[in-house]
């Protein structure tokens, strides 16, 4: 199967080759932001995760701490179903699960979108993993992975994807979630993470289950 990095990279590529002008502005602001450090103050492996409530596609609240019951939990934030690096990541995911679950885990995403369109515009709607509307970015910004989106990108997603953020967000037009995963123990403390503000890279769902084998052990 293929590494979900070599998937990424193969998206990056095509995107490179359809518009280089618009990736070389990526890539100035990636670095602009790697310079800055954004990022660096996400909740770090020993630290004990906050605490939240949000809804599921239902509008049914779901707890943090009613997750971590059912054992082990890996928690990755995501930009939205809009985003094909994300939808990447996410088929990945969903290709492990069962792994994933057999070592006593559970799997939740987070997204600022909210709850009734979160689950219904691609094949996120597939997925068999609880998916979680944050939509004020209140809880990214709690793990330190909220990210003021720069007007160069924002006025992409709004000229060449014709997103509406505020629409598909409830209100929150230019704050989403820098791509991160974290594993809990049923403790609530992160075992594990990965945070990158290049929303292009994603963790490998290898390594989350590797994670996942050592708590289990």
């Amino acid at each position: 199967m293929q590494k979900l990095k070599e998937q990424t990279d193969a998206k990056i590529a095509e995107g490179r080759k359809k518009n280089p002008e618009f990736m070389k502005g990526v890539d100035d602001i990636i670095a602009k932001a790697k310079a800055f450090q954004q990022g660096e103050n996400a909740i770090k492996i020993g630290e004990k995760a906050p605490d939240f409530e949000l809804p599921d596609p239902l509008g049914n609240q779901i707890s943090l701490s009613s997750l971590l019951n059912e054992g082990p939990l890996v928690i990755t934030f995501y930009r939205g179903s809009w985003c094909p690096y994300c939808n990447l990541q996410l088929r990945a995911l969903q290709n492990r699960l069962s792994e994933i679950q057999t070592l006593g885990a559970t799997l939740v995403a987070i997204s600022p979108e909210v709850p009734d369109s979160s689950m219904t515009k691609n094949e996120i709607s597939e997925m068999e993993f609880t998916v979680l509307s944050d939509q004020d970015a209140k809880v990214a910004s709690q793990y330190g992975v909220a990210w003021e989106v720069p007007e160069f990108l924002l006025e992409h997603m709004r000229i060449d994807r014709n997103l509406d953020l505020k629409k598909i967000n409830n209100g929150n037009s230019n704050v989403l979630p820098i791509p991160a995963t974290f594993v809990l123990g049923v403790d609530g403390i992160v075992k594990w993470n990965y945070v990158n503000v290049d929303y292009r890279t994603r963790s490998e769902p290898d390594e989350i289950i590797e994670v996942l084998k050592n708590i289990s052990k």
